[in-house]
Order: structure tokens, then C-alpha cells, then sequence
């Protein structure tokens, strides 16, 4: 016993000694030892609020109800709840349903029917599915959490998106349907200066697997600045696909180029549509509704055939694996108000049967895909809904390659805990699950099947606490006519 306490008063003497003399940190060089605790309590406190102190509807960026929800899903358990709800039905912006009188009977839903995204190209794509994975990164995600996704996503029916990172093998091995992302670094398909290079381009396009491609312009969590990919994570392997040096910062350029107006843009779509033979749309946040219209503009002027084939809208809500705090917190329209200014802009523009609508942005639950569906969408992607069913914790170590959960990390040793067996049935599950209860919604409103929901089926709750139906707020919606 007097051995151990000998070297507890011996250790603490040797930070006392350090803390004494360092310099970068006041409270430790003012208060030696017990000036360390504070730093472990601030670690240790996401942690507590997380399992102890957060409330079921708390917490953010996702709380613990959203996830749970997943997770039921993912497990395959029912997702029937108790005694009442927990969710504050007042706050402003609540999306309420509204329930039919007299809803269809079992013998009179309709399965939802796929939908022909880029009707002009040589390869259109019939989607099967109104939920699907969003955008995520070899790089950013691990090689088993990628092969997970790939595989649950062949066996749902729904497609899966690259991200900015290039097509990787794990990508392909599950067999699903890829959208390839061209982000603004052209990773996998550049050429040694960093410019798009047809012949790569091509060669993508060979892939049968590979669906469509998607033109990032921006994300929700980082508008204006491009991807970021710590060196720590980019491995030989992650370079080769990219096209970059090994060990080094991945970031990516603040906007492609070689775009410099809506007019190049449109060119650079049709040039990849002429190489590829597959729909080509863009990736977007909308700060202003403006911007758009002016696109909508030129695609009008130069004739529909010129149009992306689909516009993806970011929340700015979004998550990423890194991004500075001020465009997380600050840059960006949320989802909520942007996705019906858009589909409204389509619509009077006369182009909602030209150009597909896929919504993102914190879309997790059935409510979410429902909602964004009423208010102009045709699809829905979600990435964080995804990770939940791969078993993220929501530990916020994405940026630091010591994800616990092997998601996020190139660590060989957290990698083991991600069993592809098992986690693609999970994703497999989740994305099946979302999608019945979707239709759950769908024919409590009254409709046949989910694309069938309007924005008079749902009530959002105002200021004054009373809830106002959405087609009153947003009336335009379905009239192409108006100018």
C-alpha cells in the first residue's frame, strides 16, 4: 500500500512540475494537477448530457428519439410506442398531417412506381425508390462501412452516392445502383493537373452500376468552401482513387474552376451528359431564391433539353465529416423554407417534369421523407440516417480518424468493430422500414401511395401555437402557369 501511494504523490509531483512551468494553458500553470480535471470534464461532458441529462427530444444535432427510431428500424423491432407522445407539438414549423376521413383500405394502396430521372439521355434512370443514401466519401467513411452500405442498399432497391471521393471497389462489390458525385477537386476523374479528364470520365461511365452523375456545387454543412479529408485519413489507397498525394490534405477547391456563371454550368452538364450517356443534375444550398431563378432563366432561354437532369437541395442543416464551425453553424438555407421556394421557382418556370427534386439535409425519420415529399420533392437522400443504422453513436470524432464505432476511421483496430454481415442488413432494414412507414403516412392522408401527398395534407405550426396548412403558405406549388 505505501509503494502505491509513494507513486500516486510521485506521479503527481511530476505534473505539478509540468504544469507549474508550461506555459499555454493559465488555469493548469495557476492551479497544478486539479487544473487537469477541467479538461477531462469538458471531454467527458458531451458524453454525460448524451446518456444522462438530455431529454428523449433534446439534444442536437440529432436527439435521442430520431435515434432510436433508427435503430428499432435497423434491428428489424417494431416501432410502436406507449401511453402518448414525447415531441413538443407547438414549436413553429411542426409539420402535422393531416388524416383523411375516410383513408384507403389495405386493397386499395398503390406501390410506388419508378421514377425516369433524365428522360434525354442515352441511359435514362428509372429510380425505384423515394429514399436513398446521400452523398458520403470513401475516405471520409471506412472501407467496411462503405462495402455495409453498398450491400444493404442492393438489397433495399435504392441508390447509393459516391461523394466527392471517387468510385471505389467497395462501392461496386454490393452490386446497388451508384450516383458518381463530381466534386469541385474532380477526384477520380481527373487528369494530373486536376481538370475533369473524359477518358476517366468514361471509364466511370462504363461501370453499369454507375446511374447518374451528380455535379457538387456545394454542401449544407461547408457552403462555399469545398471538401476537407485530414491527411491522416488519406491512406495509399484513398490516393490512388482520388488521384492525390498519399498523407496529405484533401481539399478541395471552393467551386469547380472552369464555372464561372449558370451558362458554364449548363455546359459543363451537357458535356459530361455527351460523355457519359446518363443524366447529369447538381448539388446545391440555396442562400437566395434568386440565384436559381436566374438558372431556371438560362435553362428556359437555351431550351429544356439544356436542364440538369436533377437539382439536389442541401439543407443548410447538413452534416460532413469536417467542416469550420461558422459555415456549420451560419451559411445556408435550412431545408424547411428551402425546398418549397424551390419546387414553387420549378413549377412556374414550367419545368417540374424536366427536372427532379431530391431533398437533403437532417431527413432522417418517416415524418422528414414525408414532409419533404408534400412540399415538392420527388426524391430523399440521407447520409446521417445511414451512419445511425451502421451504429454511429454520434460521438462527433468523424473529423479525427478515432471514430469508436469504425465508421469514420482508417484505424484497422475500431474497423473490426463494423461486421459488413451484419451492418448491411441494418442498412438494408432501415432504408426499408423508413419507406413502409412512409406509406403508413401516406394512406392515413388519404392517398394511395407516397408521391401522392400534397402540401394540403400537411399543417405546419405558426408563431401563436395554432398550425396553418402548408398549401395556404406555399399555394403554387402545383401551377406551372404562373409567372
Amino acid at each position: 500500500m505505501a509503494v502505491v501511494v509513494a507513486v500516486v504523490l510521485a506521479v503527481a509531483l511530476i505534473f505539478f512540475v509540468i504544469d507549474r512551468t508550461q506555459t499555454a494553458d493559465a488555469i493548469r500553470r495557476n492551479y497544478p494537477v486539479i487544473g487537469r480535471f477541467r479538461h477531462l470534464f469538458t471531454e467527458l461532458g458531451e458524453f454525460f448530457r448524451q446518456y444522462f441529462f438530455a431529454m428523449d427530444r433534446e439534444e442536437l444535432p440529432f436527439n435521442r428519439a430520431q435515434r432510436d427510431w433508427v435503430n428499432r428500424a435497423s434491428e428489424g423491432m417494431g416501432n410502436t410506442v406507449a401511453f402518448g407522445s414525447t415531441r413538443n407539438l407547438s414549436i413553429p414549423g411542426t409539420p402535422l398531417f393531416v388524416n383523411a376521413a375516410f383513408p384507403p383500405l389495405d386493397d386499395q394502396f398503390a406501390k410506388t412506381a419508378p421514377l425516369r430521372i433524365g428522360p434525354g439521355a442515352k441511359q435514362p434512370y428509372d429510380a425505384p425508390s423515394i429514399f436513398n443514401i446521400s452523398g458520403m466519401s470513401f475516405g471520409a467513411l471506412s472501407r467496411p462501412a462503405v462495402q455495409a452500405l453498398s450491400r444493404g442498399a442492393a438489397k433495399a432497391g435504392i441508390w447509393m452516392n459516391t461523394g466527392e471521393g471517387g468510385l471505389s471497389p467497395f462501392h461496386l462489390e454490393g452490386g446497388c445502383d451508384v450516383v458518381f458525385q463530381i466534386g469541385t477537386a474532380k477526384y477520380g476523374v481527373r487528369d494530373e493537373t486536376g481538370a475533369l479528364s473524359d477518358e476517366r470520365l468514361g471509364a466511370v461511365a462504363a461501370h453499369e452500376n454507375v446511374r447518374m452523375f451528380e455535379v457538387k456545387l456545394a454542401q449544407g454543412a461547408k457552403p462555399g468552401k469545398g471538401g476537407i479529408l485530414p491527411g491522416a485519413k488519406v491512406s495509399a489507397e484513398i490516393a490512388a482513387i482520388r488521384g492525390i498525394p498519399e498523407g496529405h490534405d484533401s481539399i478541395s477547391p471552393n467551386r469547380h474552376l472552369e464555372v464561372d456563371d449558370w451558362g458554364d454550368l449548363l455546359d459543363l452538364i451537357g458535356h459530361i451528359r455527351d460523355v457519359t450517356g446518363k443524366p447529369v443534375g447538381i448539388k446545391t444550398v440555396v442562400g437566395a431564391i434568386e440565384p436559381l431563378d436566374a438558372l431556371f432563366s438560362e435553362v428556359t432561354e437555351r431550351g429544356a433539353e439544356s436542364a440538369p437532369d436533377f437539382i439536389t437541395i442541401d439543407g443548410g442543416e447538413g452534416g460532413t465529416g469536417a467542416s469550420p464551425m461558422p459555415l456549420m453553424d451560419l451559411v445556408g438555407m435550412p431545408i424547411r423554407e428551402a425546398l418549397p421556394l424551390v419546387a414553387d421557382l420549378r413549377a412556374r418556370h414550367g419545368l417540374r417534369d424536366r427536372i427532379r427534386l431530391i431533398a437533403s439535409g437532417k431527413l432522417v425519420n418517416p415524418g422528414d421523407i414525408a414532409w419533404a415529399l408534400a412540399a415538392g420533392a420527388d426524391f430523399v437522400t440521407s447520409a446521417r440516417g445511414f451512419m445511425f443504422s451502421l451504429g454511429c453513436i454520434q460521438a462527433m470524432k468523424c473529423n479525427r480518424n478515432t471514430c469508436p464505432t469504425g465508421i469514420t476511421t482508417h484505424d484497422a483496430r475500431l474497423q473490426k468493430g463494423l461486421v459488413v454481415e451484419d451492418k448491411f442488413e441494418k442498412v438494408a432494414r432501415y432504408a426499408k422500414g423508413v419507406i413502409k412507414e412512409v406509406e403508413m403516412i401516406a394512406h392515413s392522408v388519404g392517398v394511395a401511395e407516397p408521391r401522392l401527398i400534397e402540401r394540403k395534407h400537411v399543417r405546419l405550426v405558426q408563431n401563436d401555437g395554432r398550425s396553418c396548412q402548408m398549401d395556404e403558405l406555399y399555394p403554387h406549388y402545383s401551377d406551372p402557369t404562373i409567372s
